[in-house]
């Protein structure tokens, strides 16, 4: 069966998660398809989508970087056509702070992103770095997706290398993964791309619960960089902690294949099925 007899009536049939169809506005193909619902993508194309917006407005200062992006997801993110914008909150000297969304065409907007861009000034203060060195992506074996009810979809489009833990296993887990297929079909995907659609995973990553016996859904995502990402690959290496009261906090290391760029924190809704 072919790429485009496998996609859905509406959706984008180009061999990335979205097309662009004009200024501001893409389609999603059935590569951002989450394993929860099939009209519903990952929150982690969306997002790296909405981190792309942040860093390609008109205007944007080149000089500057993102050192901290907040998403809030107000809504699931539907598989159709959808549009993106962005503002300018602050902008000042050495930081500027700029808010991007996504909504289906002429609809409110059902994930929100906040970033904070810093000037950066290349080797003009000396470099301080900590945390572990991990097994290479190259060291470990492909790890298989958990059951998933569709066969395409965020699950078939990422390849995924676990050097502790898995997703069918309870408890901290450290997985690099690496895009299929680039973010908008026919551009080149950037290494902050394949962090922010890797981020969101963290969850997943390090659940500590029975996925049949509960739900434990993150309604938010922050990502903090003190280096930008470089290569194809991004690790995620999260924890999940839960209160008996029901909320729940996802907290991961985010790494390249040179060390750590940062780290990643979901908050978590958990309760029985």
């Amino acid at each position: 069966m072919g790429m485009g007899e496998r996609m859905g009536t509406g959706t984008g049939t180009g061999e990335g998660f979205f097309e662009r169809r004009g200024a501001g506005r893409f389609a999603a193909t059935e590569y951002t398809r989450g394993p929860w619902d099939a009209g519903s993508q990952h929150a982690g194309p969306p997002a790296a989508l909405l981190g792309r917006a942040v860093e390609e407005r008109p205007g944007a200062r080149t000089d500057m970087r993102i050192a901290r992006i907040t998403y809030e997801i107000l809504r699931p993110v539907p598989i159709g056509e959808l549009e993106v914008t962005t503002s300018v909150l602050r902008s000042g000297r050495s930081t500027e702070v700029v808010e991007a969304a996504i909504a289906p065409v002429g609809a409110a907007p059902v994930m929100l992103a906040r970033a904070l861009r810093i000037r950066v000034a290349e080797e003009s203060v000396p470099a301080v770095v900590s945390g572990p060195q991990l097994p290479a992506p190259g060291e470990v074996e492909v790890t298989p997706f958990f059951p998933v009810p569709w066969e395409t979809g965020y699950h078939s489009a990422m390849e995924t290398r676990f050097t502790e833990g898995a997703f069918v296993e309870r408890g901290p887990g450290t997985c690099w993964m690496r895009m299929k297929v680039p973010l908008i079909a026919g551009e080149e995907t950037r290494p902050l791309d394949r962090v922010l659609i890797a981020a969101d995973s963290g969850n997943g990553i390090s659940a500590v619960m029975d996925f049949g016996a509960y739900v434990f859904i993150n309604s938010d995502l922050t990502v903090h960089l003190h280096r930008h990402p470089v290569g194809e690959w991004a690790c995620v290496q999260a924890r999940t902690s839960v209160d008996a009261a029901g909320i729940g906090l996802a907290d991961a290391r985010l790494h390249d294949e040179k060390g750590p760029i940062g780290r990643s924190a979901q908050s978590l809704y958990v309760a029985p099925r």
